[in-house]
């Protein structure tokens, strides 16, 4: 097993959306994407029904089918009057300027995506259709294991991110990778790669934990 050594601490804190720091030009060996998955089976489910599957995507050509999904999905989002402008606009000095190092380094990942050396799609059986307890616990299902693939996976110095965009054409993606649309969800794209440098920071959470919690009620 390749590891970092980093401790709970380290990985829960530093594991961050890696965009612009993802080697797009190194290929991610299969083995440590398959130790990665191991991690992800160890996840609680609903029910212990473990209804997930896990479509890891390294072939050239599919990757830039999903890239191409991709890119039309963020040029749509981009339309909806979603920027970086528009996300800073009112914030703190602070918290704009992340605002817009966060959308700088999405563009970036949506003109780069057919580069990514792998992808990860999540699919969870069953269809998503309208929030409800079914719903909330299909999901339930489903992150906590991916969450922990990607977890392992910064501990083996790779870097992914969570994306949602190639959802609006979902059906299509499942056409390319041959998912069966009518009973898999997928639930994202993650991106996986190696990362330039392992020195990944904690992220700035504004009041931490404590400016969004309350006991025994809402307040």
């Amino acid at each position: 097993m390749t590891s970092l050594g980093l401790s709970v601490h380290d990985v829960l804190t530093t594991t961050r959306s890696v965009r612009k720091r993802l080697d797009l030009d190194r290929p991610v060996d299969q083995a440590l994407i398959e130790e990665c998955l191991e991690y992800a089976v160890q996840a609680p489910t609903g029910s212990n029904r473990q209804g997930w599957r896990f479509v890891v995507v390294t072939d050239d050509d599919k990757r830039a089918a999903l890239g191409d999904l991709y890119r039309k999905g963020w040029e749509r989002y981009t339309t909806l009057g979603v920027s970086a402008s528009a996300l800073a606009d009112g914030q703190a000095p602070e918290r704009a300027a992340q605002q817009m190092r966060v959308m700088e380094s999405a563009a970036y990942l949506a003109e780069n995506m057919h580069r990514v050396p792998a992808m990860l799609i999540p699919c969870i059986r069953g269809r998503v259709d309208r929030a409800s307890m079914g719903a909330a616990s299909m999901m339930a299902s489903i992150v906590p294991s991916t969450w922990s693939f990607m977890l392992g996976a910064r501990d083996r110095g790779l870097g992914t991110c969570w994306t949602t965009i190639h959802l609006m054409f979902e059906e299509e993606a499942a056409e390319i990778l041959g998912i069966p649309y009518g009973d898999w969800s997928q639930v994202a794209l993650i991106t996986i790669g190696h990362t330039l440098g392992t020195d990944f920071r904690p992220a700035v959470r504004e009041g931490g934990a404590a400016a969004v919690t309350s006991w025994n009620g809402w307040d």
